[in-house]
């Protein structure tokens, strides 16, 4: 129990954390002031980015429970899963894509117990990391970044609870 405490720790201390992909570059928005009346320009940074606490340590324990799962089981999972978080991912404008919160979790679930009883938390884990980073951020990025502004995080935002909630309830999983 200490090292899934210590492991919730560094993904929430982590989520503080994006290391940038690729250069920056400022680009002239345009910024509505009092209902619309006013308008001015101003030069705003756009690019990408990888959030450590919810996508890199994930990936990382991803990579560490992916020998030790049935491979067949846990790819059907993710394929699932990364099909329901495509569906369900929502572009939200200066905000970035945002996901229901308690879905991931929840599915990663249900298909990890039908699927693979023995193994049911770490296939929950890795189905759900997997279908939220990729169904959810990396599917949609090419819209995001025709239509976004600002710097864009894989891993932050609201595809950061998804993965969160899936890291405790598959914790929770192995406990039952």
């Amino acid at each position: 129990m200490p090292l899934f405490l210590i492991v919730l720790g560094v993904i929430f201390a982590g989520s503080f954390i994006n290391i940038p992909l690729g250069r920056m570059r400022l680009v002239e928005v345009e910024e509505s002031r009092f209902f619309g009346l006013f308008k001015r320009k101003k030069l705003q940074a756009q690019g990408l980015s990888i959030n450590v606490g919810g996508a890199v340590v994930p990936l990382l324990l991803v990579l560490y429970l992916l020998p030790k799962v049935p491979m067949k089981e846990t790819l059907l999972a993710s394929a699932l899963m990364i099909i329901i978080c495509f569906t369900l991912a929502r572009f939200v404008p200066g905000k970035g894509i945002k996901i229901p919160l308690l879905f991931p979790a929840f599915f990663a679930t249900i298909f990890a117990l039908v699927l693979t009883f023995d193994s049911a938390s770490s296939v929950a884990f890795i189905s759900g990391v997997l279908g939220v980073l990729i169904g959810g951020d990396i599917l949609h990025l090419p819209r995001v970044m025709r239509e976004g502004q600002g710097i864009l995080s894989i891993g932050g935002a609201g595809v950061f609870d998804g993965i969160f909630l899936v890291a405790i309830i598959a914790a929770f999983l192995a406990r039952l």
